[in-house]
């Protein structure tokens, strides 16, 4: 007896349509969520992003070498890290001050009070030994301190008794400010040049991209995406390993800036973290083009400097000033704190 399949076909036939109509009304079900969705706010990539090769970005950083000297008018503000793990910071207002800066490693500064022009600090590196006298403040504050630039000291307790928060306290100034050491003024304000040619050094060019608060809206929690290159100093070692010395920021938003500058000691820990702010026109014939404000952050002694050109046509530009200009004297004749009679660390290149 022949029995038909074909009820059985039809059967599957009909599974097979209601299969594809399920299949139809989650597929139209998921449109309708995504037709729904919700928008979200991104943070901006700023551009155009400019493009550049090795060495564009290294002729970049050259041609902020060529100044000899810089003698000026400047305005100072110096920020306390020391509770930066608690998330305080103490930063204090604006103060002018002059300065003068020779190669190699020469430095001349006063800090002054900001209403009646009398120094409050004065400070000078030879490029070997750095000298600072500590001018106001209570009797016992005035010191004139010593030591030698390549040495390691211990943070100087000038004062126990000021607390995170009172910006007003002197006793917090005068300790911030016996910290500072000119040295590392010199290494951010006189930048050492860039030679590809020097044997064991060779440079690693990279891409990065950053998250950062919106210079456009100072007053918002915006935040935008910047691009950047990465210009990496890589310094081969005896043991034919190589250490990270120096990493060069290049803003790339609208052409090819250098931005920041980070110095690396022997172990790789972060000594020097540097930034620059936009070019500006420097002396009276203004071929000279130099960051009017250049802030150096020393992350493990605790403290952030920024250093503001007050005017940067009037400085004086590349005269010579002979060696004994960046000796300081005891002329006040302070108590005198020699460090290397104090130190207990033993020197150490930073």
């Amino acid at each position: 007896m022949h029995i038909s399949a074909r009820p059985r076909f039809a059967g599957k036939l009909k599974i097979s349509k209601i299969t594809i109509l399920i299949a139809l009304l989650l597929l139209i079900s998921g449109c309708s969520l995504i037709d729904k969705k919700k928008k979200v706010e991104t943070e901006k990539l700023l551009t155009p992003l400019a493009t550049a090769k090795t060495p564009e970005l290294i002729e970049a950083v050259n041609k902020l070498v060529g100044v000899q000297s810089i003698h000026g008018l400047v305005d100072i503000q110096f920020e306390d890290l020391s509770y930066a793990s608690s998330g305080l910071a103490e930063k204090y207002r604006n103060v002018p001050g002059s300065i003068t800066l020779q190669r190699p490693g020469k430095i001349y500064l006063n800090i002054q009070a900001p209403v009646v022009a009398s120094d409050i600090v004065q400070m000078t590196s030879d490029g070997e030994h750095f000298r600072i006298a500590i001018l106001k403040g209570e009797e016992k504050y005035r010191k004139f301190v010593k030591g030698t630039n390549s040495a390691v000291y211990a943070k100087l307790d000038m004062d126990g008794t000021a607390k995170p928060g009172d910006k007003n306290s002197e006793a917090q100034a005068v300790n911030a400010l016996s910290n500072l050491r000119p040295q590392h003024l010199t290494d951010a304000l006189l930048l050492n040049p860039i030679n590809p040619e020097s044997p064991g050094t060779f440079y690693v060019q990279t891409e990065f991209f950053e998250s950062e608060k919106d210079p456009t809206r100072s007053d918002s929690s915006k935040r935008v995406v910047r691009g950047y290159y990465l210009l990496e100093e890589i310094v081969a070692n005896a043991d034919k390993g190589a250490r990270l010395s120096r990493r060069f920021w290049f803003d790339r938003v609208g052409g090819i800036r250098f931005a920041r500058l980070q110095s690396f000691d022997e172990n790789g820990v972060l000594i020097n973290d540097v930034t620059y702010g936009p070019l500006a026109k420097f002396g009276a014939e203004g071929n000279l083009m130099l960051p009017a404000k250049i802030s150096l952050t020393r992350p493990h002694d605790q403290y952030k400097v920024s250093i503001t050109y007050q005017t940067p046509e009037s400085l004086t530009i590349n005269h010579e000033y002979q060696p004994d200009a960046f000796i300081l004297n005891n002329k006040n004749n302070l108590p005198e704190v020699d460090l290397d009679e104090k130190k207990s660390v033993p020197p150490k290149n930073r």
